[in-house]
């Protein structure tokens, strides 16, 4: 049976009768998991299991933000802490080499991580460049305010991952970075020119074209489509981020329920799916809201279905390494930044 063009959440750290019920009968392509849905290891597999066997799919991606830093799903007392962004953007500063070294070390550990737990996506790398006055929802997760150096750390973090067999998804298309508002909570409206957007924002995205999942950014610019942010904008994923960014992998919405969205979630859906995002991204785990993203969400078809396909394709089996040698080098390297 065909999937449905969704990624969803769910509630706890088990599935409820009716989540089970929900999910055999509308077979969303993915699952996102959210520290709500962390107790211990052998828990989170077992949920990973149990969401995968109630879509009838052993491979169905199952994602998580797991950056590091502030944004970190899987933490102590049974994971460790991951350095933030910033921490590979210093030591890059000092020498280029050494910042490459630990965003590659820092995600080649993350990605054995979770690959035990059977997740295989991570909402990485962060390709925002952040200008002063920003918001700080971005802030130290970036990886530093040139395009160039961010889009350099960022592949590295990409291949840290894949090294590890667990799948990028470049974030957030087509720039975060300059938006004054956490979309979380209100909708940002940049205003800046679209020469200036393509030579920072959109440049660091241009490098990383070929990653296999993107995740777009609940942003207006006015200078493109003063109307509408990226995620629901025809204009922006068309020229932007298909056009002038080149990106032909499959494209995401970010979280259909966050604030930045008007209208009912319903609504949000139809506007993402008629933009021309390929997959819906429902986080909150609220089963109503749920019903409504399913209820507006075609099958996977067609191209984003091609693209679906190409990026669980392009997964790779881990690379075997030293767990421990490549923790305690990263453990050394972050310590000569001073930034916890």
């Amino acid at each position: 049976m065909p999937s449905s063009a969704f990624i969803t959440g769910v509630s706890a750290t088990e599935l409820t009768a009716a989540e089970r019920d929900f999910l055999r009968a509308e077979r969303p392509w993915g699952f996102i998991l959210f520290k709500r849905n962390v107790d211990s290891p052998a828990q989170v597999a077992r949920l990973v299991g149990e969401l995968r066997q109630a879509v009838g799919e052993a491979d169905a991606p199952v994602l998580i933000d797991q950056e590091g830093g502030r944004v970190q799903r899987l933490g102590p007392p049974h994971w460790p802490v991951y350095p933030p962004g910033a921490v590979f953007s210093s030591l890059y500063d000092r020498e280029p080499a050494l910042g490459l070294k630990a965003a590659r070390l820092s995600n080649r550990l993350i990605a054995a991580d979770l690959a035990e737990l059977g997740i295989t996506v991570d909402c990485l790398p962060l390709a925002d460049v952040p200008v002063a006055g920003a918001d700080a929802v971005i802030g130290n997760r970036a990886y530093g305010t040139e395009p160039a150096k961010v889009a350099a750390i960022a592949r590295a973090v990409t291949d840290g991952l894949e090294q590890g067999g667990v799948l990028p998804v470049l974030k957030h298309i087509p720039g975060h970075g300059r938006a004054t508002a956490d979309s979380h909570f209100r909708l940002p409206t940049v205003d800046t020119s679209r020469q200036e957007l393509e030579r920072t924002d959109f440049a660091a995205f241009i490098p990383l074209a070929d990653l296999p999942m993107a995740m777009t950014a609940h942003v207006v610019f006015s200078a493109l489509d003063p109307a509408q942010p990226a995620t629901t904008s025809a204009t922006i994923v068309e020229q932007v981020i298909r056009g002038s960014i080149g990106f032909q992998g499959l494209l995401m919405s970010d979280d259909v329920s966050m604030n930045a969205l008007a209208g009912s979630i319903a609504e949000r859906t139809r506007a993402i799916v008629a933009a021309g995002c390929d997959m819906v991204l429902h986080c909150n785990g609220k089963l109503d809201e749920m019903r409504e993203v399913a209820g507006q969400t075609p099958e996977l078809s067609g191209k984003a279905l091609e693209r679906a396909n190409k990026a669980l394709a392009s997964r790779k089996p881990p690379v075997p390494f030293d767990r421990e040698a490549a923790r305690a080098e990263l453990d050394a390297l972050v310590q000569q930044t001073g930034i916890a």
